[in-house]
């Protein structure tokens, strides 16, 4: 198998030396003060081809014909550009970026898989900046999703606008990928969060709603895509440390340790070039004492990163992800008195892990209008945990994926590709089972008229859990995309998504902190039909608003239930869903350098069968933050607030599990950030100081889970 993937990668590598060049556009890319900018796009709009600039700022596009072309030059922190250039006529552009605080003409690939204006999408989205995740101190990605709009996040388990509650570590209906490369296990189907190195992120991309018809099972409630920094050779040493302390507990009886908990890290990362290879290397160290008894980790987490341009048409990127973890037992906690203290019987547990996720990404533009793409992925899962149980899993996961996007000049994009996955675990706690998935799909996006654009996708999954019987699904959407004005601009969207239950959902059989878990045989994939519209209101990039109203329907969806007969739980498909709801969201930046920005949820989910809410969905959801830059310093407050859970693991009390497991209240936590950056200072230091949880709120997110009490942490970057 890997041996084809080879010969495939050599036939690529070799027809993208055929197509003979003959016409090209150059120039140089430079701020006000002539300074050159090292890493600006520049693409030809509408279409696949583009480049970077160098570190001198220069850049070279081949074309295979003549014609008038429109080059759109966008960076980071400045206004994006667009020129024509009649070639060959003309041949040369020197382009002069203006420095802004505002990043207007967002670019989004996750929601097509290919380069989109966020305006131009026909499904809700939001985008994470790496500036945000920094000045926050956000030690992994899923800390810093509970502040991004329509997501929630239980315990480490995401969801957005509702789609998942809790399962205990199996499953997610929220496809989350590196680069496009999904980043699930192939056990359990969870998303190890520690392994995705935070100091490598360019950017976050939310898709929000159903997903399948382009990234399959998994993609039911939505996908998130993590964007890496693209290297620019440019030799760079990043040195990162941070050292922080949980205040006491704000009771007596749950100061369990008498002492002031820590947690510190250090992140080295450096990056070059050797001839045409770029590499980025990094290693972070993190340790945390915990706020609750027996729940603290040591992590240990290592990058690779290298990129080879064979041509300007043409690329290669490999890279390797590494994460070794020793981390404490706390599943719930001993009662309420004891809010931060395991039951006797756990004390002393831990788990032990050991994981690597490696890909390659292939990239060959054969002419202006058809670019060629394969990815390849390696997905290695060990561990084992030191309690009662003794379980252990060690997971090999296989994934390929070849794309095709063809463009046209008469504003037509076409998508098709084929993904297949395979998958292999021997494990005491879900047998040795293996399993197998592939999944054609297909996806047009046609502008009608200058303002409608329409896109279509559909694709066909079929997947294959060891003896279970094969089950195949079809999964179609339709959007569409109008734009009113330039400042209005109108949305819908309507599709049908599925997700295949992992192998954890089918065979676990095990028993863990007083609960004993059995295999269900009988389990079939869960689907969901969805549908939304949307509107939004842009004023010259000053005030935006978003409104969306979404309707999903949920059918044979699979969550943990408790055997009455025996109080045992399994994996079944317990129920119809339905999740209806509506999201607001506003940004202000009329007062520069403030930055307002606030987003409801509003969420009616519930258990249609038995006519009552589903679990862990609160009710309403509010994000709110502001924040204030001007030369160096930054300032930040950050709010969230989520209403009282109506419905969660009830049985666990009923049965005397959970002592107090039903405690639950509405949910206020308050962060606030400052920082200062002294690069125009003349040195290359930035300082963060950050305080969460400044009310020191007691509050779960899971049932016997105390969430993080008030903290405070002090951060320094140093770049040269």
């Amino acid at each position: 198998m890997r041996s084809g993937i080879f010969i495939i990668f050599l036939i690529l590598a070799a027809v993208s030396n055929l197509s003979a060049q003959n016409y090209i556009i150059e120039g140089r890319v430079t701020d006000k003060s002539n300074n050159p900018l090292s890493g600006a796009n520049i693409i030809i709009f509408n279409t696949n081809t583009g480049t970077a600039s160098n570190e001198e700022g220069l850049f070279s596009i081949p074309l295979e014909q003549p014609g008038t072309y429109e080059v759109e030059i966008s960076m980071i922190g400045f206004k994006k550009e667009k020129v024509k250039i009649t070639i060959p006529t003309e041949r040369r552009l020197n382009i002069v970026l203006e420095e802004t605080i505002i990043q207007s003409d967002q670019v989004v690939v996750t929601a097509g898989k290919h380069e989109q204006r966020l305006e131009d999408l026909p499904v809700s989205a939001a985008i994470m900046s790496s500036e945000f995740i920094t000045e926050k101190n956000f030690l992994s990605l899923d800390n810093a999703l509970r502040y991004a709009p329509g997501v929630s996040v239980n315990l480490d388990q995401v969801s957005i606008r509702g789609s998942s509650g809790y399962s205990r570590g199996a499953g997610t209906r929220v496809l989350v990928a590196y680069n496009g490369i999904p980043l699930y296990t192939g056990d359990t189907g969870e998303i190890i969060w520690e392994i995705v190195p935070v100091n490598a992120i360019e950017r976050v991309e939310i898709i929000k709603g159903a997903s399948s018809s382009l990234y399959g099972s998994t993609a039911i409630g939505g996908v998130i895509n993590v964007i890496t920094k693209e290297m620019t050779g440019d030799p760079q040493t990043y040195v990162k440390t941070y050292y922080g302390v949980y205040d006491k507990p704000a009771y007596e009886e749950w100061d369990w340790s008498g002492q002031y908990r820590s947690f510190n890290g250090l992140t080295l990362s450096h990056s070059n070039r050797i001839g045409k290879l770029r590499f980025s290397l990094s290693g972070t160290r993190l340790e945390n004492n915990g706020y609750r008894m027996n729940d603290f980790y040591k992590r240990f987490i290592g990058n690779i990163n290298t990129a080879y341009n064979f041509s300007s048409t043409s690329s290669i990127n490999l890279f390797l992800n590494s994460l070794n973890m020793d981390r404490g037992n706390f599943v719930y906690w001993k009662d309420s008195r004891h809010a931060l203290q395991p039951p006797d019987a756990d004390i002393g547990q831990k788990v032990r892990s050991a994981r690597i996720f490696s890909g390659l990404i292939y990239n060959n533009a054969l002419s202006s209008s058809f670019l060629l793409q394969f990815k390849s992925s390696y997905y290695n899962t060990y561990w084992r945990d030191e309690t009662s149980s003794e379980n252990s899993s060690t997971v090999n996961l296989f994934r390929e994926e070849l794309q095709a996007t063809v463009s046209s000049m008469d504003n037509m994009l076409l998508i098709a590709g084929i993904e297949g996955t395979y998958g292999k675990v021997s494990s005491d706690l879900f047998g040795d089972p293996e399993s197998f998935g592939v999944g054609p799909y297909v996806q047009a996006d046609y502008r009608l008229f200058s303002p409608l654009l329409i896109s279509a996708g559909l694709r066909f999954d079929y997947s294959k859990l060891d003896t279970l019987e094969g089950t195949g699904s079809v999964s179609p959407k339709l959007g569409l995309n109008y734009h009113l004005s330039d400042d209005l601009i109108i949305r819908s969207s309507a599709g049908k998504a599925f997700r295949a239950p992992t192998l954890a959902e089918a065979f676990t059989r095990t028993g863990v902190s007083g609960i004993t878990i059995v295999p269900n045989p009988d389990i079939k994939p869960e689907s969901n039909y969805s549908y939304e519209l949307g509107m939004t209101y842009n004023y010259k990039e000053l005030f935006i608003t978003d409104l969306a109203l979404f309707h999903n329907e949920y059918y044979d969806m699979i969550d943990p239930a408790v055997i009455p007969e025996t109080g045992q739980v399994s994996f079944r498909n317990v129920t119809h869903a339905r999740i209806q709801g509506t999201e607001i969201s506003v940004t202000y930046n009329a007062f520069a350098p403030f930055n307002i920005r606030l987003n409801y949820l509003y969420l009616w989910a519930r258990d249609v069968n038995n006519n009552k809410s589903l679990k862990y969905r609160p009710r309403n959801l509010v994000t709110a933050g502001a924040d204030y830059r001007t030369g160096g310093l930054s300032v930040g407050l950050d709010f969230r607030f989520w209403s009282r859970i109506d419905e969660l693991d009830t049985e666990l009390v009923e049965l005397g599990l959970v002592p107090d497991g039903d405690k639950r209240v509405p949910v206020y936590v308050a962060d606030i950030s400052a920082g200062y950056n002294l690069l125009k200072a003349g040195l290359p230091l930035n300082i963060t100081l950050n305080a969460k949880n400044i009310l020191n709120y007691n509050y779960i997110e899971v049932i016997g889970n105390l969430s993080p009490i008030r903290n405070i942490s002090l951060g320094l970057e140093l770049v040269f």
